[in-house]
């Protein structure tokens, strides 16, 4: 099959064409400047002759875009909306990454991917009209919902804590929100997994098993920096005030997966010790 991977200069997209490659697809990968998806004429051109669309470009500045949600909106719903049109013009099936900020964040238990939607900050509103977007424009599309993701080629949580710990030598990490740690290769090979199944058109959960806080994950991640966990120092929300509300809770579920057959990421735990010394930098 031929593939276009369109914000495959990202962290996730990188991985993405690595791993579609591999698979024995013909993957072009494309970015600004060479792609603005906000312009429809520029979408019909780069999806012609491709058989599989998959979109990791977005506006991700969580907290920018509470200043900026035109300019998020635009890239987020609108640049959505453009690429799944050309996807159903040219007969492609597009797989469309959204977020577990399209959720409230108050629930206890996993949420399933039909649970109602309700958004707290302007990405996740965004976001959320990416979705319909999706839907309304594109019938054969496969949307796919992640969270807490980090990988080897772009700035991320472990990078960032790993480094504050040298640097300071102990830091302070929120308890009170909880999520899915997930590695980007893990997310590439179930998107690539997902189109080899045809899985049914529809919303799938990309994210790892089991479920932590941000301080536990740094713990993890501060150990496997070689250095000793006990730096790290639990801490609340509150005392980390930003613009955009972040969700407390980031648990999703992954019933509709194992529905079609196709196999769940695996715990995030297990995942962060197969990923650590890439991600780090340190293997």
């Amino acid at each position: 099959m031929r593939w276009l991977v369109v914000g495959a200069n990202g962290m996730l997209g990188q991985d993405l064409v690595d791993v579609a490659r591999a698979a024995g697809h013909d993957v072009v990968g494309v970015d600004r400047p060479e792609i603005d998806i906000t312009d429809p004429d520029q979408c019909l051109a780069h999806v012609s002759g491709h058989d599989v669309v998959v979109n990791c470009a977005a506006w991700t500045a969580v907290d920018a875009a509470e200043d900026h949600e035109p300019e998020a909106f635009a890239v987020n719903a609108v640049g959505v909306a453009n690429l799944a049109r050309a996807a159903r013009v040219h007969g492609a099936r597009i797989v469309q990454i959204s977020t577990d900020y399209v959720f409230g964040g108050s629930a206890d238990e996993p949420y399933p991917v039909d649970a109602p939607a309700a958004p707290a900050s302007a990405y996740g509103r965004t976001k959320l009209a990416g979705e319909w977007a999706l839907a309304a424009n594109a019938p054969d599309h496969l949307l796919v919902r992640t969270a807490w993701l980090y990988g080897a080629r772009g700035a991320c949580f472990p990078k960032t804590i790993a480094r504050v710990a040298r640097e300071r030598g102990g830091l302070d990490v929120v308890d009170d929100q909880i999520g899915q740690p997930t590695w980007t290769m893990d997310l590439a090979d179930l998107i690539a997994r997902l189109v080899a199944a045809g899985a049914p058109a529809g919303t799938y959960h990309g994210t790892s098993g089991g479920r932590t806080s941000w301080y536990e994950f740094a713990r993890a991640i501060v150990a496997a920096a070689g250095m000793d966990p006990g730096i790290v120092r639990a801490t609340t929300s509150e005392a980390f005030e930003r613009p955009a509300p972040r969700p407390a809770w980031s648990v999703l579920a992954h019933d509709r997966l194992t529905a079609v057959g196709v196999a769940p990421i695996g715990d995030w735990a297990e995942r962060w010790s197969a990923a650590a010394a890439s991600v780090l930098g340190e293997g």
